[in-house]
């Protein structure tokens, strides 16, 4: 199994997924001149509008379920292994897909605004839904929803639980015993939350998220001041490495751009097809709104989260053997003590948690479009919460594999999808701009832009 696993992982990146998240990003950079920059300060702004009914999600609460699911231990964990594999160019192939994966994400959070449908008090929606419904292939649809499931809930949930117990082993002499009380605690957690439904998931992820990302970034700042002598070294570092030409061509399957974009694509998440299930979820006038605010997202995560990971460990160096977490808290341990260590577990903890939960999100919202019913929703839970306490005893490499692979059979068909649909989000974008120039506060008629389908905005 894990043989299979590391040669579809080295297949589907090497040959496939990478240059279609660039091409794809870079095409929808250029055609919307830089939307995810030209209209940042718009998407800002929007964050602080709120929904139009009591029990509906605001943009703020949407942007914090993707990126509670965003920024989660691949933040922490998954930057660690990407330095100590690619060395340090690949935060600089970091910056890059995050940069034009910006774009990609305006696209597929547009297109999921434009087919949502509404559930109760409630919307949701995602690339599931906008395949079935602009493509009208509901068995597509259902292609792209059992991917989704796969990967988050058995690739991404296992990986989060399993990353909460590596770093809690620095407590325990008994291993064993240190993976039974992790998954124990975030299975009960989790349980909490997941059975309050999508209301409540929004309101938690709304709390936790701006405190212990703020915490983690004031950390990194700390850390970097206090070595702010190394700060030239360690940017041409990165830049060196990035542009190492044996490094990157000698070797593609372990080089600095691969583990890069990997790890990128892992935390970020841009185009490949999960935040568009939390930007449906929002209750907005027009569905360019949401794909502004979900940039936002993007940025947060790698240029603000993954950069302060990168700078902590990079002021403490790359020694061979150390890796993941462990490599974490002993750059930590190095600049602030005893301390350091304590607060990064309890943030790795806050961040899966955070993780998990908005995972479980998407999932949710995809099992309803498969089928809406009660009783096969509580036994998704129950596997859910299974998942979560059996991840916490996962292998590393297999667990890392499993991850990577679900999300690459994910990302290439939700980005095949946005490249055939970007049509439709284009043309929501020159509305959006046309009534603003008119000074409207701008409302979305599907109809009159030609746009079919979108049964949700009639109403």
């Amino acid at each position: 199994m894990k043989e299979i696993l590391s040669w579809l992982n080295e297949f589907l990146y090497s040959n496939i997924l990478i240059i279609l998240l660039v091409v794809a990003g870079m095409y929808f950079t250029l055609k919307t001149r830089f939307v995810q920059i030209r209209m940042l300060k718009e998407g800002i702004s929007l964050l602080k509008e709120k929904a139009h009914s009591e029990d509906g999600v605001s943009s703020f609460q949407a942007l914090m379920i993707s990126t509670a699911s965003r920024v989660g231990t691949g933040n922490i964990a998954g930057v660690a292994t990407a330095l100590a594999a690619g060395g340090a160019g690949s935060i600089f192939w970091m910056w890059v897909i995050a940069l034009i994966g910006g774009a990609s994400a305006f696209v597929e959070s547009t297109l999921a605004q434009i087919y949502k449908e509404k559930d109760g008090e409630v919307f949701r929606g995602g690339p599931a839904y906008y395949i079935e419904k602009a493509l009208g292939n509901r068995f597509l649809g259902i292609v792209f929803a059992v991917l989704l499931i796969s990967c988050f809930i058995f690739g991404f949930n296992g990986l989060q639980s399993y990353n909460v117990s590596s770093a809690m082993a620095y407590y325990f002499d008994n291993e064993q015993l240190c993976a039974l009380l992790v998954g124990t605690i975030l299975s009960i957690a989790s349980a909490f939350v997941i059975f309050g439904g999508v209301h409540r998931i929004g309101v938690m992820s709304s709390r936790i998220v701006p405190v212990m990302a703020g915490l983690y970034i004031l950390l990194g700042i700390y850390i970097t001041l206090m070595n702010i002598n190394q700060l030239p070294h360690l940017f041409a570092m990165i830049f060196e490495n990035a542009f190492d030409t044996k490094a990157i061509f000698g070797g593609f399957t372990g080089s600095c751009v691969m583990y890069g974009i990997k790890r990128g694509l892992f935390s970020n998440e841009a185009g490949m097809g999960s935040a568009p299930n939390a930007g449906a979820t929002a209750d907005v006038s027009h569905p360019v709104k949401q794909g502004l605010v979900q940039v936002i997202s993007v940025f947060i995560d790698t240029m603000l989260v993954c950069t302060t990971t990168a700078f902590i460990l990079l002021n403490f160096g790359i020694e061979e053997g150390l890796t993941g977490m462990p490599y974490v808290q002993m750059a930590v341990y190095n600049e602030i003590g005893e301390f350091g260590i304590h607060f990064i577990t309890i943030s790795i903890f806050l961040f899966a948690f955070s993780s998990l939960i908005g995972n479980y999100c998407y999932a949710e919202g995809n099992l309803k479009f498969i089928k809406n019913n009660p009783t096969l929703l509580f036994v998704f839970r129950l596997v859910t919460i299974a998942v979560i306490f059996f991840g916490a005893q996962a292998d590393f490499s297999m667990i890392w594999d499993l991850a990577d692979v679900l999300m690459g059979f994910m990302a290439l068909m939700n980005i095949v999808v946005i490249l055939y649909l970007h049509r439709y989000a284009f043309s929501a974008l020159k509305d959006y701009q046309q009534q603003k120039r008119q000074g409207k506060n701008p409302v979305f008629h599907p109809g009159e832009l030609g746009i079919p389908n979108s049964e949700c905005w009639d109403k």
